[in-house]
């Protein structure tokens, strides 16, 4: 997935400080990437992170983020505000509610899918990735490739 040249810019206009502290004070939630929006938060593409990436996603109402799997990274949530489903694991057939003040790990491989459980209220997270290249590393994944047990 590439970004524009302008995308690019807005990622690194943003960033202040340098020779070792950045910082992006209070951006705003423009990025789109599979039913989420983002707030511009940090990864390789505008700070001098190598192993990491964080930013804050917003699902809204009724939303959906489709079914993904995170190749050869962890990742790491807390929800901020709203509740989520996620559903989990070979053709989506577990699933966890969470809520505000929830924290969640997700395991490199593990497909999911994420719901909003409200038609009404967002869901904000702040997310954090084991992966400098934020969701480069994310592939679609089709419930209906495995088998059943």
């Amino acid at each position: 997935m590439s970004e524009s040249d302008e995308e690019k810019e807005g990622l690194t206009s943003v960033v202040e400080g340098g020779k070792g502290i950045q910082v992006i004070r209070a951006s705003g939630t423009h990025r789109g990437w599979n039913g989420i929006r983002y707030k511009t938060g940090m990864s390789a593409k505008n700070v001098n992170a190598s192993k990491l990436s964080m930013n804050v996603a917003t699902i809204p109402p009724g939303g959906t983020a489709y079914a993904h799997i995170h190749v050869d990274f962890e990742l790491m949530l807390y929800i901020l505000e709203g509740k989520v489903r996620h559903a989990y694991g070979p053709g989506l057939r577990e699933t966890i509610d969470n809520e505000a003040g929830d924290f969640i790990f997700i395991e490199p491989g593990v497909p999911h899918e994420v719901y909003n459980r409200s038609e009404t209220e967002p869901v904000r997270a702040v997310v954090a990735r084991s992966d400098a290249s934020e969701w480069e590393n994310i592939v679609p994944y089709d419930p209906g490739s495995d088998p059943a047990d």
